[in-house]
């Protein structure tokens, strides 16, 4: 259990240390303090893993004819709602919200790459050594 709450606070790091220099790169994305900050990285990351697959099977065909593209979407689609669910946190426009999202996702990757166990292992079963009949 501990290892599935270690996992969740480095992603969660991750994610917040990814947005806090998305803000200090882009221009139209502010935080006015770090709780809007860190709450901001809790709720992007509920998002994408709620929200974020219910929108990409309702669009699924959009995302098809797009050759996946549309994902991108999507994606920026997260960043501002939760812009506008946290109220210290603005983003200018879409495009911004896209390029961000885009940004935020290969850094989130490449930290996410550089630290051992920043996986959560909640839906893996546990390894179990096949069991043998005697009779």
């Amino acid at each position: 259990m501990l290892d599935n709450l270690a996992g969740f606070f480095i992603q969660w790091g991750i994610t917040s240390l990814s947005l806090w220099v998305a803000s200090l790169l882009f221009n139209g994305i502010r935080f006015s303090s770090t709780g809007s900050l860190i709450i901001s990285a809790l709720l992007l990351g509920f998002a994408n893993a709620v929200l974020r697959p219910l929108l990409v099977i309702l669009t699924l065909p959009l995302t098809l004819v797009t050759l996946g593209f549309f994902l991108l979407v999507i994606n920026a689609l997260m960043l501002l709602l939760v812009a506008k669910v946290v109220s210290g946190f603005k983003i200018s426009g879409f495009w911004t919200a896209f390029f961000a999202s885009l940004f935020i996702s290969i850094l989130s990757m490449a930290l996410g790459s550089l630290v051992p166990n920043a996986e959560m292992t909640v839906y893996r079963l546990p390894t179990q050594a096949p069991q043998t009949i005697s009779m």
